[in-house]
């Protein structure tokens, strides 16, 4: 088992985006800076906010870029080569149209799947081995509707799904972080009826 020594939430930086689907990763990173009475410094170098919190046996780093969606990639790739972190230590926190709002599941590896944010991460990183927790949103039905729809505010109903998986995943980070994958796939991953 290999342990995560680094979580991302991806997103888009500022107030125009917060609320948006495409900023659930951001969302799970303040959540779990709240919980831990946190707060994030801006870091110039890897153009995004870090900080650091305890979970589990050791100190874990957080990064939220603040480069735009697109262009996560660069920030992550000079973090893990600043600290010295191999992608499989790495935590990626981020929306996916294909999964309901409420549905999260942690997957290690693959492609991007059409999402920018991971394509410009395996790009940067020149690995996609990192570990992904994947935060369902839904998806508009159309595929000419996707950018209009991630960069639009969840319904009600749609949000209180995704907090729900949210709060789920975050009770589980302490065996994301020591690696007991299998576990937290077996908890996170209900059989389908």
């Amino acid at each position: 088992m290999t342990q995560i020594n680094l979580i991302v939430g991806l997103g888009n930086p500022g107030q125009k985006y917060s609320n948006t689907r495409h900023n659930v990763g951001f969302w799970l990173i303040d959540e779990l800076l709240a919980r831990h009475r946190e707060t994030p410094r801006f870091e110039t170098h890897f153009k995004g906010d870090t900080a650091c919190i305890p979970i589990a046996v050791s100190n874990i780093h957080i990064l939220r870029p603040r480069t735009f969606m697109n262009e996560s990639g660069r920030s992550i790739a000079s973090f893990i080569r600043y600290f010295d972190i191999q992608p499989h230590s790495v935590l990626i926190v981020h929306d996916d149209l294909d999964l309901d709002p409420g549905i999260v599941r942690l997957k290690i590896g693959g492609g991007h799947a059409g999402h920018n944010g991971l394509r410009d991460t395996i790009s940067h990183m020149g690995s996609n081995e990192f570990v992904r927790l994947r935060i369902g949103i839904g998806h508009p039905g159309r595929t000419d509707q996707v950018t209009h729809y991630v960069l639009k505010k969840p319904t009600r109903s749609e949000q209180e799904a995704i907090c729900g998986a949210i709060f789920r995943s975050i009770s589980l980070m302490e065996e994301i972080i020591m690696g007991d994958h299998a576990a937290v796939m077996n908890k996170l991953h209900p059989l389908d009826c």
